[in-house]
């Protein structure tokens, strides 16, 4: 009865989203968007308080209980492993580029075949559970890059953009500092979820792999004797995880792009907003048609050339600034333990850092985990250490190297750190995210609003073609494998896809937003009670290399 209660609850959510498409042709004219907004800004407001539940650290400030959850878990696994995060760092880039592809396809002789216990409910043999050796065998979907470019994309966004130029706007130059501790240390966390993603996956009979957090909650905790509560947390994270790929993953990039296009452009209104938004849906139509193939196949090319760009872009204005580098390094690093108040002090700079390091990169969100889960590979360990790269990639390399730029651009005090109120100020005037690093880099480079356009939009659409297929396995794992399932969603992705482009569903987008982070929660109790089920995996996959 509940699964059915679930069913018919998720449709109303569809038909409720499907019928906002009307919504955008005439939101700009009618104001329906504000409408929309001010009925759903309570909803909005009562679950992010409770996702974003503050505990209090000092008298002044306060933490997310979700930005401590994935800080702890970040520490724990990152010394339970003994930082694998570094001593594994070569391995992952070996791996990546298929040093040991023949040893992952070949049998492994210390792997026994189970004999079942037909009485026992969930049968384990060797520490593993009957039913998930032979699909835990299979091949697979995609390469060792192709899932890890897949994966990068859905995190590389806009919050390397936006959201990087806010923490240090707000926090100062030492949250450059605390993103980078971070994202080091969510490494560890990526590590273990993605093990866990192909240890747990199932292959349809077509081949196609279904993996992530639903299936190692359920699965890997029926294991210990908990199938009910790990049924009911693995329904848990997919409701939250498709909420989260409409909102999040889809409205506010497809938003953000539009208006990032629509500025450059110099037009404005709703009938260009929704072309560029059926334009932006049909090309997300004809990648994510194809399944996870096509979508690795484009990001394994996309991610790749953006980030190229944006590297580059950032290492030629370092280049420029060369003679400032040494004084931009001491203000990040004596920022870092600052006590000026108008930061929030050193607790209010390590929250900035961490919570956008967190923030981008999702560790411990288990999204990750469900592209990770389709790689070729007879060993889960092996696609674990190539996730370890992306925290490294996403936080460590193009978030650090953001913050950087905004650093040395505001070397002759553009703006005040801290802000007003939480806003970045130049002058009297607020700045947005985008347009403080579109500041920063045009600075130095006339004339890269342009080529940041190209990003974001780049950005948006990789993080939309990757969100699609996050959404599309858990409605997959709510609905079932059928082609109908697969088809509805397809279609309400794309309608959704259009009206964030259109309209301004701020109160719905920050509903949905919240539900990514509201992931965290069923994921993390799982990582905590399967880590040693990754111990195993790590050894038994060094044993192999070590034989080789």
């Amino acid at each position: 009865m509940g699964h059915k209660i679930l069913k018919y609850f998720l449709s109303g959510m569809a038909v409720l989203l499907f019928s906002l498409t009307a919504f955008a042709q005439d939101a700009a004219e009618k104001g329906l968007d504000e409408r929309i907004n001010d009925a759903f800004a309570p909803i909005a407001e009562w679950w992010g308080f409770i996702v974003f539940y503050p505990i209090p650290v000092t008298s002044t400030t306060s933490v997310p209980i979700v930005l401590l959850l994935l800080i702890f878990g970040a520490a724990f696994f990152t010394l339970t492993f003994g930082f694998v995060n570094i001593r594994k760092f070569g391995l992952a880039l070996e791996v990546v580029r298929g040093k040991y592809d023949d040893i992952e396809m070949a049998a492994d002789p210390d792997h026994k075949e189970p004999h079942a216990d037909p009485n026992a409910e969930v049968n384990i043999v060797d520490g593993d559970v009957v039913g998930t050796i032979k699909d835990e065998g299979h091949h697979g979907e995609v390469s060792h890059f192709q899932a890890l470019a897949t994966a990068v994309s859905g995190t590389v966004g806009l919050g390397n953009i936006a959201g990087v130029a806010v923490a240090i706007g707000i926090g100062g130059p030492g949250a450059t500092f605390w993103m980078i501790v971070c994202g080091l240390l969510a490494m560890s966390t990526k590590f273990v979820e993605c093990t866990l993603g192909v240890k747990y996956r199932e292959i349809g009979p077509d081949g196609t792999v279904y993996g992530g957090p639903m299936y190692y909650l359920s699965r890997g905790l029926g294991e210990l004797g908990w199938k009910g509560a790990g049924k009911a947390l693995a329904v848990l994270f997919a409701i939250f995880c498709v909420g989260g790929s409409f909102g999040g993953g889809n409205m506010f990039q497809a938003n953000q792009a539009t208006s990032q296009l629509t500025t450059m452009l110099g037009l404005e209104g709703g009938a260009i907003r929704t072309i560029i938004g059926v334009i932006l849906a049909v090309l997300v139509a004809i990648v994510i048609i194809g399944g996870i193939k096509r979508i690795a196949s484009v990001t394994e090319k996309l991610v790749p050339f953006m980030a190229v760009i944006y590297i580059i872009a950032s290492l030629v204005i370092m280049g420029l600034h060369f003679s400032e580098i040494p004084a931009a390094i001491s203000l990040i690093i004596s920022g870092a333990f600052t006590t000026d108040a108008a930061v929030g002090g050193i607790v209010g700079v390590i929250i900035q850092g961490f919570r956008r390091a967190l923030f981008s990169n999702e560790a411990g969100a288990g999204s990750a985990a469900i592209a990770h889960s389709a790689v070729r590979t007879k060993y889960p360990a092996s696609e674990g250490i190539v996730a370890l790269l992306e925290p490294f990639i996403d936080t460590v390399v193009i978030c650090t190297m953001t913050a950087i730029v905004i650093v040395l651009f505001n070397m002759d005090g553009f703006f005040q750190y801290g802000g007003v109120n939480g806003n970045v100020m130049i002058g009297d005037q607020v700045v947005n995210g985008v347009d403080l690093t579109a500041r920063a880099y045009n600075d130095a480079l006339p004339g890269f609003n342009f080529v940041l356009t190209i990003s974001v939009v780049l950005f948006a659409f990789s993080t939309l073609i990757s969100w699609s297929y996050y959404g599309m396995q858990s409605w997959a794992y709510l609905f079932g494998r059928s082609k109908p399932a697969d088809l509805t969603f397809k279609l309400l992705f794309c309608i959704a896809t259009i009206i964030g482009a259109a309209a301004s569903l701020g109160a719905v987008i920050d509903f949905s937003d919240a539900m990514i982070f509201a992931m965290v929660f069923p994921n993390m109790i799982g990582l905590f009670f399967l880590f040693p089920k990754v111990k195993e995996e790590l050894t038994r996959y060094l044993k192999a290399i070590a034989k080789s």
